[in-house]
């Protein structure tokens, strides 16, 4: 008999319920000490830094309809798994995003309007990784981030850099793909050479149910889960729309991971409320009825409602929200103010000393730059 995937199943780690009651599963027990650690002002923490990047996703979407960007990649709806499995990164670990992890850069020091610069088509790159908190530049190539995460990690263990016995000093890295991503080979090349090499590693696999128009149920016959298990390493499912369930799963494995007990895979269960990207039409491919369900389950209003059960001070929730209405309106005052630089600069960065080629190539641009200018007069 062919199988299908209701032949497969693996349990989903859970702390926080969708109506906000703290009630972890059997799936969580093992992850409990690392909620323990975890103080009020984390949780608000948490709070604080989902509700401050859904406004910013809002402006950034409302930007590009208004024609200041080229293009805009929204978040909402994946805040949690981004939130809690950042705040359990240290300051030494280096993340390598996809394109969609714009907290998860704020959070390492990133400035958000550098993410808008970059989707202006204003910058060869975005930023340099080693000044934002080691995180690494969007990939806009699907899974090809896996690649660079799991050498970067091979390269932390040649350096002696991490399962060094010192928690504080030792690295690691997390890297950031989504469910469509899975099925590229470089995703699956990068888990043989994490098996392989038991790198310090951490691969979290966003499952926001689509591949642009093309649903998870169709990418993969079982859970993603279980492909980490395939290339012989730890695997979690977890709620994604938890952010508890997000850090400590994420926390324990990247401690894990620092100890040279080498890599695991995190499959966030969330959603995509959004559009794939601006430049998609979802209304296309998905039920009303599905969104509905998964809006129900909105991270942010699980988290709030959690908060308010311990009493919060409406005060904090009324600051967080002026904070974030204040951080758009600054992201969009600087946004606008962004302008394009020389275009020289795409040869100023190619080599470190310019080669004969690359010095012709210069002059012919300028030359066939000056040739509009002199037809013009």
């Amino acid at each position: 008999m062919a199988a299908n995937s209701n032949d497969f199943s693996v349990p989903t780690v859970q702390l926080l319920a969708p109506d906000g009651t703290f009630a972890p599963n059997e799936a969580a027990e093992e992850f409990l000490p690392y909620f323990e650690r975890l103080t009020d002002a984390d949780h608000e923490r948490f709070y604080r830094e989902m509700v401050v990047i859904r406004r910013f996703d809002r402006e950034a979407a409302n930007l590009q309809r208004q024609g200041q960007l080229a293009l805009w990649v929204p978040s909402h709806g994946q805040e949690a798994a981004q939130v809690g499995s950042a705040f359990a990164t240290r300051p030494q670990d280096h993340i390598f995003p996809s394109y969609r992890e714009h907290v998860v850069g704020k959070m390492r020091g990133l400035d958000v309007v550098d993410v808008l610069r970059m989707l202006k088509g204003l910058t060869l790159g975005g930023w340099v990784p080693e000044e934002n908190g080691n995180f690494h530049l969007y990939t806009l190539v699907l899974a090809s981030q896996t690649l660079h995460a799991t050498g970067y990690a091979m390269g932390m263990q040649f350096d002696g850099a991490t399962a060094t016995g010192d928690p504080e000093r030792d690295e690691a890295v997390i890297v950031y793909f989504g469910d469509g991503a899975s099925s590229q080979g470089d995703a699956n090349e990068a888990l043989v050479f994490a098996a392989s090499y038991q790198t310090p590693q951490v691969f979290f696999l966003q499952n926001n149910g689509w591949a642009i128009s093309v649903p998870a149920s169709r990418q993969s016959r079982t859970p993603f889960a279980l492909r980490g298990h395939g290339f012989g390493m730890r695997s979690n499912r977890i709620d994604g729309n938890d952010v508890f369930a997000s850090y400590v799963v994420t926390a324990k494995h990247l401690d894990d991971a620092r100890a040279g007990h080498g890599p695991a895979l995190i499959e966030a269960m969330t959603y995509r409320v959004g559009a794939h990207t601006t430049a998609d039409d979802p209304t296309k491919y998905r039920l009303d009825a599905d969104l509905a369900d998964w809006v129900a389950k909105d991270p942010i209003v699980r988290l709030k409602a959690y908060l308010e059960n311990r009493g919060v001070a409406q005060a904090f929730l009324d600051d967080v929200e002026e904070e974030a209405a204040d951080f758009a309106a600054d992201t969009r005052r600087r946004a606008l103010e962004v302008v394009a630089p020389d275009q020289d600069v795409i040869f100023d960065n190619v080599y470190a000393e310019a080669s004969a080629t690359l010095i012709e190539e210069r002059a012919w641009f300028e030359a066939y730059e000056a040739s509009f200018e002199e037809a013009q007069s």
